[in-house]
């Protein structure tokens, strides 16, 4: 296949993605369908937040929300206290893909598809928010794996992803941005590659205590309903390089690309389902859950679009890695039942976020809702 094929192929499996049927997307959250392990709950923390994806919380408690297809960005607001959110106010909309949002110094950051936004001292401005500041916009504006979840890390710089702009393909040569983890300063000069070979991460967090970059990552389509993988990474310094598009999930040598063995490359932390489509994850650090989940990764999984019938869909539901250290031990579902029996789904997880009082928060771009889920004994 030539590339201009691939990229012909890409575009229209991403138009079919899109617009593939869900089972019940107008019926809003079935939480009478979702299961947890003993002694978790679910309930709808804001039932009304169309295509909801990356979620991002200040220290005074606005939940900033992005979207992907809509354009749109949110501001929702609990004002009594009462863990269920009172307001919904739309920012900003007719955005490309501002998939990504990130708060800091007052400050709101948001991805497009080729360029970083800032909204300026937002808090004091939701109802009427100030133009927003171009931060930099020296970013590809192919649209295909071009939406990006961001967020500032330890260092205080903030953190965008450059997915590939295909289904697998080799730019390394001729635009080295392509697959990479990328930083910068808040005012979004000094652009550095972090990490290469990452086909498309929507997903990254800090461990708690190391400080250590983790992020998950979706493996290439096309070379069958069980394989490759989509893994968890962990990228402890700058300047690895994780395969992409030579060597997926490790120890698969690419058909098309196998000029570099997978030795070369840092293989993955731990393997997650093929095509489960991997997307935000989280560190817990909360008080509320179990001590077995403090340090943990929760990742949600946003679900499969490409798999064959007879395969049947893989994902739509949580899963959590636990960690011994810098090795992950275990790697199993928390939470499932988005997709019925039926092989249709009525929701797709997207994002989740760790709340002062310990609770977890997951976004839901198909059901258009946030839950909150919270442990009692």
């Amino acid at each position: 296949m030539t590339t201009a094929s691939r990229s012909l192929f890409f575009a229209l499996a991403l138009a079919v993605a899109a617009a593939a049927p869900v089972a019940a997307q107008d019926g809003g959250p079935q939480l009478d369908k979702l299961t947890l392990p003993d002694g978790f709950s679910i309930e709808v923390y804001a039932p009304d937040v169309p295509n909801a994806r990356q979620l991002s919380l200040s220290p005074n408690g606005t939940l900033f929300v992005s979207t992907r297809r809509l354009g749109n960005v949110y501001a929702v607001l609990d004002d009594d206290g009462d863990q269920k959110a009172d307001r919904v106010l739309t920012l900003d909309s007719g955005l490309n893909m501002p998939n990504g949002v990130a708060f800091r110094d007052g400050a709101l950051y948001v991805a497009e598809v080729n360029r970083v936004l800032r909204y300026d001292d937002i808090e004091a401005h939701l109802d009427a928010p100030p133009e927003p500041v171009v931060v930099n916009d020296e970013f590809p504006s192919d649209r295909a794996h071009g939406w990006k979840f961001i967020a500032f890390g330890p260092d205080g710089r903030l953190y965008v992803p450059v997915g590939a702009p295909c289904n697998i393909c080799d730019h390394e040569a001729t635009t080295p941005i392509y697959s990479t983890i990328n930083s910068m300063n808040p005012d979004g000069s000094d652009l550095r590659i972090y990490a290469r070979g990452i086909r498309n991460t929507v997903g990254f967090a800090w461990h708690p205590e190391t400080d250590e970059l983790w992020f998950t990552n979706n493996g290439r389509d096309r070379l069958g309903d069980t394989q490759p993988a989509d893994t968890l990474h962990h990228a402890p310094e700058p300047g690895l390089h994780f395969g992409f598009p030579f060597c997926h999930q490790g120890d698969i040598q690419d058909p098309e690309f196998d000029t570099r063995p997978c030795s070369e490359f840092r293989p993955p932390a731990q393997k997650l389902g093929p095509h489960v489509a991997s997307l935000g994850m989280r560190f817990y650090t909360g008080d509320m859950f179990p001590a077995e989940y403090r340090n943990q990764i929760f990742i949600a999984e946003h679900g499969s679009w490409n798999r064959t019938p007879e395969a049947g869909h893989t994902g739509y539901r949580l899963t959590v890695a636990k960690l011994d250290g810098d090795k992950v031990t275990d790697y199993e579902v928390f939470a499932e039942g988005w997709l019925e029996p039926t092989n249709e789904w009525w929701g797709r997880p997207v994002d989740v976020q760790v709340m002062p009082d310990g609770a977890l928060l997951v976004s839901d771009d198909t059901a258009g809702a946030i839950y909150r889920i919270t442990y009692s004994e």
